[in-house]
């Protein structure tokens, strides 16, 4: 579901040339703007109730996936080329084990001239990189899914919510 430029739009990361480049969003206003973004660890049976009674061999595996979460939002632009650094103003993780591993939902916040969807979904997929680290020696065999924008507020286009 990615949107496709309108016929005859440019591409905003390329220049004349068709060379990728940061978008130069200099002129554009500072407003408040956020950004939701989830994803689902898929987990066995024995690495969910060791989540749930507090017995996974490293320690407190939500702590550390909630602590990751906001330091992976912090460093995006370290890791995705064309994004911008911007303030982050707040990033929140919350993390919830259900029968099938563990949902988390992380919310970046700023005051900038750029979203901060990038910040949200790094947010959640280190979120869920380090719980796998943490429970790795119960379920060798977790996967990482479903990582996806919920909605975005503020900017120029507003708000969006996932249908």
């Amino acid at each position: 579901m990615t949107a496709d430029p309108q016929p005859g739009q440019p591409l905003t990361h390329l220049d004349e040339a068709g060379h990728a480049h940061m978008v130069d969003v200099s002129a554009k206003d500072v407003t408040a703007r956020s950004a939701t973004a989830s994803g689902i660890v898929l987990l066995s049976a024995p690495a969910v109730a060791a989540l749930r009674e507090g017995t996974v061999p490293k320690g407190d595996a939500l702590a550390v996936a909630r602590i990751a979460a906001i330091q992976g939002a912090k460093r995006t632009p370290d890791l995705i080329p064309l994004c911008h650094p911007i303030g982050l103003h707040s990033v929140k993780a919350e993390l919830e084990v259900v029968d099938r591993g563990v949902q988390i939902s992380c919310t970046a916040k700023t005051a900038d001239r750029t979203g901060v969807e990038m910040e949200a979904l790094t947010a959640v997929t280190v979120a869920a990189l380090a719980l796998i680290d943490m429970v790795k020696a119960i379920d060798p065999a977790a996967v990482i899914t479903d990582v996806r924008v919920e909605e975005k507020l503020g900017g120029k286009t507003g708000s969006w919510h996932r249908p």
